[in-house]
Formats: structure tokens, C-alpha cells, sequence
């Protein structure tokens, strides 16, 4: 038997130049898509806060950090890595309690660093284009490839 092809030819854009202009366009252009975010990143927030958060909830919370952690590191918000640490480390704290108790309650200090570091995720999905979030997204992707991340809780 012959030995296959790895060759696996790459695809054809359809409109090259509407997407170069598509990624150029700041994701603040896309309404729809930054109120269904904003919408859903805040509702984990004051889900949290109240002290009714799921599991659902504090994933949307820690993919929202993951992707503020990649924007500062590509640029945007580069004078602010306190703010992110602060908020990653809250995220973290809260997740591991979270799994040992089952309930996710908020600590006063944890409560104002996620606000700081929500504010942030706003102001920086406000700047960035598509072409921005794309690579943020495959920056998050590939730690997660990687095992480069930090779990919340240990495994034994």
C-alpha cells in the first residue's frame, strides 16, 4: 500500500479584502456580540456577589480573566498587571473554596479586585479589533495546550 499525504491543501477566502477590513474593525462595532458579552460576564459578577453563583458562572469569570491576562500581555493594559494579578489571584481564592464548600462567596477584597478587574476587561474589549481578540484567543488556547496555566484547585 502506498503511504498517505500528509498534504492537506489550505483554505481559499472567499472575499479576501471584507476579511482583512473585518479584522481591522474594533469589536466595540459589533453590538450585538459586545452586549451579549458584557451582559453575560456581568451577570456571573453579581451572581457572585450575591453569593448565588454555579460552577457556570464562575467559569464565564475565569474565561473573562484569561482573556484580560492575554490583552495585558499583547499590549493593551500593560500599566495595569497589579490590577490583573489582583483579580486572577481573587478568581483563584474564590474557585478553591468554591470547591471545597460548594458555594462561592465573595471576601470584601475579592469583591473590589474583580470589580477593578471587570472595569479593566470592559475598557480593554472597547479598544481592541477583531484581529486583537483572535490572537488573544489563541494565546489562551495555547496555555491551555500547554498546561501553562494555573488550576484552581491542586490535583493530588
Amino acid at each position: 500500500m502506498r503511504k498517505r499525504s500528509k498534504y492537506r491543501p489550505k483554505h481559499v477566502l472567499l472575499n479576501p479584502m471584507g476579511f482583512v477590513m473585518e479584522n481591522l474593525s474594533p469589536v466595540r462595532s459589533h453590538t450585538a456580540f459586545m452586549l451579549d458579552l458584557k451582559i453575560k460576564n456581568h451577570a456571573a459578577l453579581e451572581a457572585l456577589t450575591k453569593g448565588n453563583a454555579t460552577r457556570a458562572d464562575i467559569d464565564t469569570l475565569v474565561a473573562m480573566g484569561n482573556i484580560t491576562e492575554a490583552f495585558a500581555r499583547l499590549g493593551f493594559g500593560k500599566d495595569y498587571s497589579d490590577v490583573v494579578n489582583r483579580g486572577l489571584q481573587s478568581l483563584r481564592s474564590v474557585g478553591a473554596r468554591g470547591a471545597e464548600s460548594g458555594r462561592f462567596i465573595l471576601k470584601a477584597a475579592e469583591m473590589s479586585a474583580l470589580n477593578e478587574f471587570m472595569e479593566l476587561h470592559d475598557a480593554q474589549i472597547e479598544v481592541v479589533t477583531l484581529k486583537d481578540m483572535d490572537a488573544a484567543i489563541a494565546l489562551v488556547k495555547e496555555e491551555h495546550r500547554l498546561k501553562k496555566m494555573s488550576p484552581i484547585t491542586e490535583k493530588v
